[in-house]
């Protein structure tokens, strides 16, 4: 194989055995060209490293089909879901990646060897949306701490995207992609039972389009050479009622599934000690009803997010001598989409008072409502959703500038490097159709006027002249009622990020550095960095104030960042080489001290060994100490209520219900008094609150790394690997779950859980602000994954018929814990999936490919992607996880899925070259699960986790590819 096909394998596994250049490539690089690899910034000949690094190439990229790059990590099974299309209720407009589970901001991800800022001012991860898919040579997923190489955050892993250059000629890439689905779900019965509509067949929705134009050439003689490439992306959208399985906000239970919903609904409704009532349609009032008046908020969700993105890099060098090299980078990118969920209104659980002379009650109603002459007034709880103004969007656009310009280059055995780079992404967010808090109290304190004709109280005494009454009693909702109750929010700010810095490096053999018993020296390279990193959250004033009904609550500005100061180095040893058993022992070390303006320092670590006993059988291990630094929101981010409290409250609802699960002696715990009990208003959304905040006093979260690994080569062209990894990070940046803090007062009174439980007048926690569960920022707990990568790859030819090769990348998971507080205990959620494991656990996920490159010039490629099952958390034996009561049978797991993919590629011409493909062939539907389970777990939408599984369909995509 060639040279750059045996880089690739670095002693792991490239999920494609070919790597093709293109025929416009500039000058190929010389056969035995000294490179970086992921991991070490020492330039090596050897294909061997102690780190596995999986690889994605080029020809990957195309055959896996995607346009997006979170889907194409996402494919890979040491990769977990994250932020990407799929997200709508809690989007941030970010795609992001997330090594090992253990969180997108514990992994790094790189552009050329250099830092990528955080996403935006809503997510400290790297925004893959500034990533063009198209540019993209080759991808390197180091799994396991390389923060002494890389700096802080590489605690999971690092994420390399080795883009294009060195460009000449012009290639063109359109692309059309899209879904075929055809509705075969059970739970289509169900929604049709429930009255709702069931959509049809869709032979090609969701649609992406994308073209792509790459420039380049050589100039001053062959001396330098500049690329441009720019790209246009534009993604539709689908809504949740466009498939039968998210028609409808599903509920389990012993008899399966049933189609549930909001209790803010669309007729209004009143609650006081007589009932719960809403209006009849005919100006009447009857009792609600959960069975028939629930709202179905699903429909109008989005499944798939629109959006369109913009990107624009240039890169360049010029060799100013054989010994000198400038270069600079230039990207420019802008994502705009909208994020939309099921119209707000006034949220069920607002308290107000109604009286005896308000015009807007019928007779009907005062009745109901037990309103008299001599029971002037009643206590009540409203809610109605604003059907009438359309659902709530929230529109966001991140525009991002980068900057590198750097010189490198030799001076004797010396290599260097030194650079400055410059990165902003501009935010901007808009907030639409929701209500203002504000404004409903004071349209719903309604008296008459003169001529008995219905105002409000605050416009009769002049507080708010503009104030319109809002009738959720059944009359008319008009223009005029909804243009005063309309709010809307706006967000801008923006996140920055200066490095500069440089390394140098070099192979001491000629200085006669080396092992008596090695053919190579000794390689060493050590540099500086300086690092500045700054955010703006800038929200108006509706944002500000936590003005927005239906919300994500209050949204405090925040202006703050910090630097740090680094120093680095590392060595390779080659220690003995051609001796029996021993054809190569090397080791490897790295170390980096960090100095950060918060009054922190960080020392950072590893060790390496590289043993190859013979050509055939490699052994690798390493231990790395890496640390992740607080973000500027982890350190400084004000504090505030919103929804992110427990996913229920046993202490809710009436005596006798399926809520109140709590004894009155539990719930005593958490602040409920005896004439509470009973009486806590229940929510049915299944959302609470928490009050959440950063801390300055923070330090960086400690990790440690195990790997030890095998590679055989057993017979030419075939590589077996085995790597076993073991992360743990202490000293965690989190907070303690709301979830555990509610159990744990609840079932053991421990005061250090019973404190951070804040119960309102009424005893709830989430009619008011001030009912939380605390969840402010602290370096408490620990999270920690192990378990086993396995790879092979084989490569055959087949004479007449072509070359065969066969790869597969696959992760045996052994454990997922947490430990939430020190001493409490940690729960594993390897194989499990629920409100606090979060997405599915897996305990195996693989990626096998077979390639047939056959004599017709024709390559085909066969993919098959399988998610083992995973199981309810509340059936786990870990008293951290399970439930009081066993889950409903219909969804006490998820099943394994099975994708298999198809990809053919073929060359028209020597200038055109078309592909295409269908991924999930057999349109298989995800596993589905209610919103029992959803409305706290992570990354869920739809009955389901679409950033999980292959969601909406099967999915068609076709490329063609034009070099001139």
């Amino acid at each position: 194989m060639s040279r750059s096909i045996r880089l690739m394998f670095v002693g792991g596994v490239a999920l494609g055995m070919h790597v093709a250049a293109s025929a416009q490539e500039a000058s190929p690089e010389p056969a035995m060209q000294k490179v970086e690899v992921t991991g070490s910034r020492i330039p090596t000949l050897a294909t061997e490293g102690a780190s596995p690094v999986t690889v994605l190439s080029s020809k990957d990229i195309k055959a896996d089909g995607v346009r997006n790059t979170e889907d194409l990590l996402n494919n890979l099974p040491q990769v977990f879901a994250g932020q990407g299309a799929a997200v709508s209720n809690g989007a941030t407009g970010t795609a992001t990646v997330n090594l090992r589970n253990l969180g997108a901001d514990r992994t790094l991800v790189l552009v050329n060897g250099k830092r990528l800022p955080a996403g935006s001012v809503q997510s400290s991860a790297p925004d893959l949306n500034e990533i063009p898919a198209g540019l993209i040579k080759r991808v390197e997923v180091l799994s396991g701490g390389a923060g002494a190489v890389y700096g802080a955050g590489a605690v999971a892993g690092v994420v390399n995207f080795i883009m294009r250059d060195n460009f000449e000629g012009v290639e063109v890439q359109a692309n059309l992609a899209g879904y075929n689905h055809h509705q075969h779900n059970d739970v289509a019965s169900v929604v049709e039972k429930r009255g709702y509509p069931v959509p049809g067949n869709n032979n090609f929705d969701g649609k992406t389009k994308d073209l792509s134009v790459l420039m380049g050439g050589n100039f001053a003689d062959n001396k330098g050479n500049a690329t441009i490439f720019l790209s246009y992306k534009e993604t539709d959208p689908l809504l949740q009622s466009q498939r039968d399985f998210t028609s409808c906000a599903l509920s389990g239970g012993a008899t399966g599934f049933s189609c549930s919903g909001s209790g803010t609904q669309a007729s209004g409704r009143v609650t006081n000690s007589l009932g719960s009532f809403t209006n009849d349609g005919n100006g009447g009032v009857r009792r609600y009803s959960a069975a028939t008046d629930a709202y179905n908020f699903g429909p109008l969700n989005y499944l798939q997010r629109p959006s369109k993105n913009y990107n624009v890099t240039a890169q360049g060098h010029y060799n100013i001598n054989d010994k000198a090299k400038v270069y600079t980078e230039f990207a420019f990118h802008n994502y705009s989409t909208d994020a939309q969920i099921a119209p707000g209104g006034i949220f069920y659980g607002v308290q107000s008072t109604l009286r005896f002379d308000n015009p807007l009650l019928s007779q009907a109603w005062k009745s109901a409502l037990g309103l008299s002459a001599a029971n002037p007034s009643t206590n009540v709880t409203i809610g109605k959703r604003n059907v009438e103004g359309g659902p709530r969007i929230n529109s966001i656009s991140d525009t991002s500038f980068r900057e590198v310009l750097g010189v490198k280059g030799e001076v004797g055995e010396w290599n260097y490097d030194v650079f400055g780079q410059f990165a902003r992404v501009n935010h901007s967010e808009q907030n639409k159709n929701y209500f203002s808090a504000t404004r409903i109290g004071r349209a719903m304190d309604v008296v008459a006027d003169a001529n008995g004709n219905a105002v409000c109280a605050s416009a009769v005494s002049g507080a708010d002249p503009n104030c319109v009454p809002y009738n959720l009693f059944g009359g008319a909702i008009t223009p005029q009622q909804l243009a005063y109750l309309s709010a809307g929010g706006q967000i801008g700010g923006y996140v920055q990020q200066i490095i500069y810095g440089g390394n140098v490096a070099a192979d001491l053999t000629s200085y006669g550095v080396k092992s008596p018993w090695a053919s190579n020296g000794v390689g060493v390279s050590f540099g500086a960095e300086h690092r500045a990193e700054k955010l703006v959250f800038a929200p108006d004033e509706a944002s500000l104030s936590g003005d927005l009904s239906g919300g994500s609550g209050a949204a405090p500005p925040l202006t703050n960042g910090y630097s740090v100061k680094e120093i680095f180095g590392e060595v390779r040893v080659p220690v003995l080489s051609d001796v029996p058993l021993v054809k190569s022992l090397d080791f490897h070390g790295t170390y980096r001290h960090s100095d950060y303006s918060t009054n922190r320092k960080a020392n950072t670590y590893g060790l390496d060994l590289d043993w190859a006993l013979v050509d055939q059988v490699r052994l690798r291990g390493s231990y790395q100490r890496a640390v992740r630094a607080p973000t500027i929101a982890n350190l400084y981010n004000p504090q505030s209520v919103g929804n992110g409290g427990p996913s229920n409250d046993p202490c809710s609802g009436a005596i006798g219900s399926a809520t109140l699960t709590a004894t009155a002696a539990q719930c005593a715990r958490t602040g409920v008094t005896a004439a509470q009990y009973g009486n806590i208003e229940n929510n049915s959304a299944n959302q609470y609150s928490s009050l959440t905040g950063g801390n300055p006093n923070l330090a960086p979260e400690r990790g440690t790394t195990y790997t030890a690994g095998i590679v055989l080569t057993p017979v030419k062209d075939l590589t077996l690997t085995a790597d076993y990894f073991h992360i743990k990070i202490e000293d965690t940046i989190s907070t303690v779950d709301p979830t555990i803090a509610l159990t744990q007062c609840l079932n053991t009174g421990n005061p250090v859980f019973c404190s951070l439980v804040k119960r309102d007048a009424q005893g709830s926690l989430w009619l008011t602000t001030a009912g939380y569960v605390v969840a402010t920022n602290a370096n408490i707990g620990s999270v920690g994954t192990s378990g086993v990568d396995l790879g092979a790859s084989y490569y055959q030819r087949m004479g007449a018929m072509g070359n065969l090769s066969l790869n597969l990348l696959g992760t045996l998971m052994k454990t997922s814990t947490v430990e939430n507080v020190p001493g409490l205990g940690e729960y594993d959620c390897t194989g499990y999936f629920g409100a606090t494991c979060g997405t599915p656990t897996p305990k195996w996920r693989h990626k096998a490919r077979a390639t047939w490159s056959t004599p017709w010039k024709l390559e085909l490629a066969a993919t098959w992607r399988y998610i083992g099952k995973a199981k309810s958390e509340l059936l786990s034996d870990n008293a951290l996880l399970k439930g009081d009561t066993p889950p409903a049978k219909i969804e006490d797991h998820l099943a394994s899925r099975s994708y298999f993919d198809l990809n053919a590629q073929y060359p028209l011409s020597k200038m055109i070259t078309v592909s295409g493909g269908i991924n999930n062939l057999f349109d298989k539907d995800p596993p589905i699960v209610s919103t029992n389970v959803t409305a706290a777990a992570g990354f869920a939408n739809g009955n389901t986790y679409p950033q999980v599984y292959d969601s909406m369909g099967r999915f068609i995509y076709l490329n063609l590819t034009a070099r001139f």
